[in-house]
């Protein structure tokens, strides 16, 4: 597969499949309410402002692992499936 030469920035830039895009949506609304929350201008308790915390950190990592996965241009089923397809019988 010519895929896995890529690198970074080649990956960023590359399509991304329709699930993952779905999760980088996920990961940046995680993300802003977590930001939200924690520079909120009132007093909130410790353990909100905690899981604030993990909320912003889990929505980065999730945007930037959905991010960085890109489409193949041909999965392995369906190129079997069209050789089996294509295949003489006897």
């Amino acid at each position: 597969m010519k895929n896995n030469n890529l690198n970074l920035v080649e990956r960023v830039k590359a399509p991304t499949p329709k699930w993952f895009k779905i999760v980088r949506a996920i990961g940046i609304t995680l993300t802003t309410v977590g930001g939200a929350i924690l520079t909120a201008p009132v007093a909130i308790p410790a353990t909100i402002v905690t899981i604030a915390g993990y909320l912003a950190l889990g929505g980065t990592i999730a945007t930037a692992v959905a991010q960085t996965a890109i489409q193949a241009e041909e999965s392995n089923d369906a190129v079997n499936k069209d050789e089996t397809k294509n295949a003489k019988k006897p």
